[in-house]
């Protein structure tokens, strides 16, 4: 990158979505990945936030005619699995929905199209849309998992900002706007997650009615620390680590930070929306009802294949795993 003195929101942005940026490209997760995701870890993630859906679409609290969308799809597993636990609670359903991906990247969007197919074959017809402008519908059930942390931030510390040059951090002066919504949110060291609004408005602007879910990992306050770092194949390096060389993981690593709720909730009530539930991986997805899920997986699959899944179930919702860690929000309009 020839520019200097970029903030370190442009830097981010160029990083992940920028020519030849991390996210231009297919990325695999898990195993051969740079990271693990709930996705990548068991079908029953997906299995359980569908039930979820379903559940709302029983009580009347959603549209069967309407959208299941997902945003930040990777190859297309989550909504896979939504799919197939929606049509083993109802058949018909696959047959009233319509079903959207968000995504801009083409090669990202063939490998979605080329896995859907491979799970339906020709009976699920799959929507992309660029970006969540886009969407332009009348109800919509919207899934996300671990978006919010992958949206550029500037970072603050002792009133300055950081900003990049020849891939080295300085630091300058913050303007008055970004002290003014730090000090409201009572932050002196950190990441400002920047997008979050334009996101929710753009969602808001497009779909009349939504129910949004989004996993990530974070808190709903501000911890006055610094947590953005980089994975490269399962290992993670802070940002300000010494032996992190920021021109070698420079689009060829992930980066990313803990994501601030209260900051993403904030914006989303600023357009309409309201918080239905805040709350950890693990009690979402077992009030989604994951534990009946798996219970009802083992009086049908073999004893070996049960245990299996069940150790994957662990992963979702220890607390020393994926279970506290991470955070489920609900958002309605």
């Amino acid at each position: 990158m020839k520019a200097n003195n970029l903030k370190f929101s442009e830097y981010m942005t160029d990083w992940l979505y920028g020519e030849d940026g991390y996210y231009a490209t297919y990325k695999n997760i898990g195993k051969s990945g740079d990271f693990y995701t709930a996705v990548s870890t068991s079908s029953f993630f997906g299995a359980s936030i569908a039930n979820h859906f379903y559940t709302l679409l029983k009580e009347s609290k959603a549209d069967r005619n309407g959208w299941l969308i997902e945003i930040g799809a990777h190859q297309g597993y989550l909504l896979c699995d939504m799919i197939q636990w929606l049509y083993t609670c109802d058949a018909t359903l696959v047959q009233t929905l319509k079903f959207g991906i968000v995504e801009r990247q083409p090669e990202v969007r063939q490998a979605q199209l080329s896995y859907i197919k491979e799970r339906f074959g020709d009976d699920i017809e799959i929507t992309h849309f660029n970006d969540i402008e886009d969407v332009q519908v009348d109800y919509a059930f919207v899934v996300a998992n671990e978006i919010f942390d992958a949206f550029p931030c500037e970072l603050l510390k002792d009133e300055k900002i950081a900003i990049v040059n020849n891939h080295h951090i300085k630091w300058k002066e913050a303007n008055s706007e970004l002290l003014t919504w730090a000090k409201r949110h009572h932050l002196t060291q950190g990441e400002v997650a920047v997008g979050y609004e334009a996101f929710a408005h753009h969602m808001s602007a497009g779909i009349k009615k939504c129910d949004f879910v989004t996993f990530d990992y974070g808190e709903k306050y501000v911890r006055n620390d610094f947590s953005i770092r980089v994975y490269r194949t399962h290992e993670v390096f802070p940002l300000f680590d010494e032996t992190l060389v920021l021109s070698e993981s420079y689009k060829n690593d992930d980066i990313t930070y803990d994501v601030n709720f209260a900051h993403v909730s904030e914006a989303f009530k600023e357009v309409g929306f309201s918080e239905i539930t805040y709350e950890t991986q693990a009690r979402a997805l077992i009030r989604f009802g994951l534990i009946d899920i798996l219970e009802q997986f083992s009086k049908q699959a073999p004893p070996a294949r049960y245990a299996s899944e069940a150790d994957k179930v662990k992963t979702l919702i220890a607390p020393t795993m994926m279970g506290d860690r991470f955070k489920m929000i609900h958002l309605k309009k």
